[in-house]
C-alpha cells in the first residue's frame, strides 16, 4: 500500500513538517538545560535538539501526516546527532506520523545497496536481518543514472517510497538542470527516467513508490512534471521561507487535489523566532495556516 498517500487521504492535510534543527536557532532554555546535565560539547546540543524535536512533533502531530528530518543537521553533531536522528524518527513513528528521511542518497553498485539497506532495507547482522533506520520514504539523488536508482527502487516495499530530485528549489538549480539536451531541458529528461524506473512497480491509491522532487520556487516546471508524471507523488519543498506560495504549488497536484506533498521547515519548527510566542504553539499555529493555506488555493484553482 501507499501509505503517504492514505495518510494524506485520512488527514486531509498535504504537508511536511521538515525537521531541520539548526543549533543557533535553538530556544534558550532547552539550551542552558542540557548544558547544565552534558556539559557544552556535542552531546549537549544532540540532546537539546532531541527535546526540542520531541516538541514540535507532539505540538503538530495531529495536525500534519509528514514529517522530513533533514541529516545534515544531525550528522552535524557526530554520532550524538546519528543517535538523535535515529531517536527522532522513532518518536515521529510512535505518534502515527509517515516520516520521509531527507538525505538525498546517490551512488552505484555495492555504495548504493548499502545506503538503500541502510534506510529502507535491511542489515544482515550475524544471520538476522536488522532495520537500522526506520523511516518510510527517503530522498535520493538520481541524477547518476539508472544503476543508482535500481537498488533504492529494490527496497521500496511495505508502504516504503523514494523522492528523486528532478527540478530542485535552490536558485542555482538552473545550471544543470536546465540545460538544454536535445532540445529539452535536463529536468524533463530526469522526469521521464523516473516514467521509465516506475514500469513495473505495484500501484496504490492511484501511486507507485518512485515520487519526485520539485521545487515550488518554479511553478511553471511543476505543472509541466505533473503532465509527465500522473502517477508519482510529488515532495514539494520550497513552500514559506524560500519564496513558494500556495499559488505556485497548486500545479504539483493532480486534478482531484491529490498526488503531492509539500514541504515547510524554517516556517514551521521556527516560527516561534517571528510570532514570540512558545515554540510549540508557533509551530502549531503555523502548520494549521499552511493547511488552510494550501486547501485554499487548491479549492480556488
Amino acid at each position: 500500500m501507499n501509505l503517504i498517500q492514505a495518510i494524506i487521504d485520512k488527514e486531509y492535510n498535504p504537508t511536511v513538517v521538515g525537521l531541520d534543527p539548526r543549533p543557533d536557532l535553538l530556544p534558550a532554555d532547552i539550551l542552558e538545560r542540557a548544558q547544565k546535565k552534558y556539559g557544552s560539547g556535542l552531546r549537549a546540543l544532540a540532546e537539546a535538539t532531541y527535546e526540542f524535536n520531541c516538541g514540535i512533533l507532539d505540538a503538530v502531530a495531529d495536525v500534519v501526516p509528514a514529517v522530513k528530518p533533514q541529516s545534515a543537521f544531525y550528522e552535524l553533531l557526530g554520532h550524538h546527532g546519528v543517535a538523535v536522528l535515529e531517536r527522532t524518527v522513532k518518536y515521529a513513528k510512535k505518534l502515527g506520523l509517515y516520516v520521509i528521511m531527507d538525505a538525498k542518497r546517490g551512488d552505484i553498485g555495492s555504495t548504493a545497496e548499502a545506503y538503500s539497506a541502510a534506510y529502507l532495507g535491511k542489515t544482515d547482522v550475524f544471520g538476522k536481518k536488522c532495520r537500522a533506520f526506520t523511516p518510510d520514504a527517503l530522498t535520493v539523488n538520481a541524477y547518476l543514472g539508472s544503476d543508482g536508482v535500481r537498488p533504492f527502487l529494490a527496497d521500496c516495499k511495505n508502504g516504503r517510497m523514494i523522492f528523486a530530485l528532478v527540478k530542485t528549489s535552490n536558485p542555482s538549480s538552473g545550471e544543470l538542470q536546465d540545460r538544454l539536451v536535445d532540445g529539452e531541458p535536463v529536468w524533463r529528461r530526469m522526469a521521464e527516467l523516473t516514467n521509465e524506473w516506475s514500469k513495473g512497480l505495484r500501484k496504490s491509491h492511484g501511486y507507485h513508490a518512485l515520487g519526485i522532487v520539485a521545487g515550488a520556487t518554479y511553478p511553471k516546471e511543476l505543472s509541466e512534471i505533473r503532465k509527465l508524471l500522473p502517477h508519482s507523488i510529488f515532495l514539494v519543498p520550497g513552500y514559506g521561507a524560500q519564496g513558494g506560495t500556495a499559488a505556485d504549488i497548486v500545479g504539483a497536484f493532480d486534478r482531484d487535489g491529490l498526488g503531492a506533498i509539500v514541504n515547510s521547515s524554517r516556517g514551521i519548527v521556527f516560527a516561534y523566532k517571528k510570532t514570540g510566542e512558545d515554540y510549540k504553539t508557533a509551530a502549531r499555529n503555523a502548520a494549521i495556516y499552511m493547511k488552510e493555506d494550501l486547501l485554499s488555493a487548491l479549492a480556488a484553482r
